[in-house]
């Protein structure tokens, strides 16, 4: 039997970037998170904050050196799987793609400087400023990548000769009309994804009978940046779905099952279709499809009925976006919730089933994030780059695809491996009280 050398390279590249995702998203959230926190310990003089810098920071190395492997397998597949892609807009994303390389070299010096640079500064605040430009270098990071993924969407900046971009301006070609939308969503959803993980360590810990006051304070601190980028993310999660209805109209019909142009357009969650390409079973919002396309209720919201047939997205990315956003609620509701009972004296704010949410909440965040990334990427079909480029126009033919695949479900069976037994052997005997102790002797006799 023949391969189809076109959906192993959409496998290799989905493989790929599903696990790069995952450590890409760390390396832009988990930087604002540590820089917050050793800010808090030294306006509050308060080494438990500072403690949690320090070992949040050691564990954010192992997963940069995870995310380096998989950033540059992405780079190589580019050209290996992609050629044809490549070859046509290769011109137009060297410039954003090289700009991501840069501020990450940028972000791992000042790394490796605030990592062997603590308690060497006779004021605190120094070192702490050191954590800036790690928070810059990584969300830079995220920006110029998502500038890529934006010009697939909405392609500018150029004029189209002979099957080639020529006259490129590759400042136009970043600054798309869909930049602006996904940037936002893109750095709300890793700084909120983020803070929803080392909530879900904190809980976890407090759950396993170790209530100090160590994690009791990280648990609040990182519930109240979820919260507040959970507020952000719905902000940018409605600026993406103006964004759709004037831009990509057929990505927003496919995601909410909108057939047929009209005003006052319901919003559809969950359901299943039936043959005649009816929705069943569904949850209905009345008026409210128009709402979040055009701020409008009675708005007219453009059908996928207006999109011909074989440019139209797999139907299946409805549920994608629906999970997206139920997860995106839920982080919400329950950061919010934490944060209600936390202020109310007769209640208690470490009970169990509330712990075991806010667990949840961390591998939840995670998983809005990757089917977030494939209503993005399905959305999009059957374009890699819309109007102009179809995906099997720009894949490769050669029949070594399907080796490639799995030389690299093997390697990254073998990073994920190794990443989660380091960071185990790293903190798994190496209590937080016990390291605040030495670092700080006189911790124990205060609280005493």
């Amino acid at each position: 039997m023949e391969m189809d050398t076109v959906l192993m390279s959409r496998l290799l590249t989905a493989l790929t970037l599903g696990f790069h995702i995952i450590f890409a998203t760390i390396g832009v959230g988990v930087p604002l998170m540590i820089s917050i926190a050793e800010f808090v310990g030294i306006r509050k003089k308060d080494p438990h904050y500072r403690m949690l810098a320090r070992r949040w920071a050691r564990g954010f190395v192992i997963t940069v050196a995870v995310g380096v492997v998989t950033g540059t397998a992405i780079g190589l597949q580019l050209s290996l799987i992609w050629p044809n892609f490549m070859q046509v807009a290769g011109n137009v994303i060297a410039l954003p793609l090289f700009m991501e390389v840069f501020a990450f070299f940028f972000e791992a010096i000042f790394l490796g400087i605030y990592l062997y640079t603590w308690d060497r500064f006779k004021k605190p605040i120094i070192h702490w400023l050191l954590s800036i430009p790690i928070v810059i270098g990584g969300g830079l990071s995220a920006v110029f990548i998502t500038t890529v993924n934006a010009f697939m969407n909405t392609p500018d900046g150029f004029t189209f000769e002979n099957g080639t971009f020529a006259a490129v301006n590759p400042i136009a070609a970043m600054l798309n009309p869909a930049t602006a939308s996904k940037v936002f969503h893109v750095l709300s959803s890793a700084y909120l994804t983020c803070a929803a993980l080392l909530a879900a360590i904190a809980a976890f810990m407090i759950l396993k009978k170790k209530a100090s006051a160590y994690h009791k304070k990280a648990l609040k601190l990182t519930l109240t940046v979820t919260f507040i980028f959970a507020a952000i993310n719905l902000l940018a999660g409605d600026t993406s779905a103006k964004f759709l209805a004037e831009h990509q109209p057929e990505k927003l019909a496919a995601a909410e099952w909108h057939f047929e142009t009209e005003e006052g357009a319901d919003l559809i969650l969950f359901g299943w279709l039936n043959e005649d390409k009816e929705t069943v079973g569904e949850i209905r919002i009345p008026n409210a499809l128009s709402f979040l396309a055009h701020g409008d209720f009675n708005s007219v919201v453009t059908g996928l009925e207006e999109t011909p047939e074989e440019e139209r997205p797999p139907l299946w990315i409805h549920y994608m976006f629906d999970l997206m956003v139920v997860i995106g609620m839920f982080l919400l509701g329950i950061s919010f919730f934490y944060l209600l009972v936390s202020k109310v004296k007769k209640w208690n704010e470490h009970n169990k089933w509330l712990l075991w949410s806010i667990f949840l909440s961390g591998p939840l965040a995670f998983l809005a994030i990757e089917f977030g990334w494939i209503y993005a990427e399905e959305g999009r079909q059957p374009w890699i780059i819309r109007g102009y480029m179809t995906v099997e126009e720009a894949a490769t033919s050669s029949p070594y695809v399907g080796l490639m695949f799995l030389l690299f479900l093997g390697l990254y069976i073998v990073l994920g491996t190794l990443c989660i037994i380091t960071l185990r052997k790293m903190f798994h005997n190496n209590p937080a009280e016990e390291e605040l102790e030495k670092q700080y002797p006189t911790i124990k006799k205060s609280q005493e």
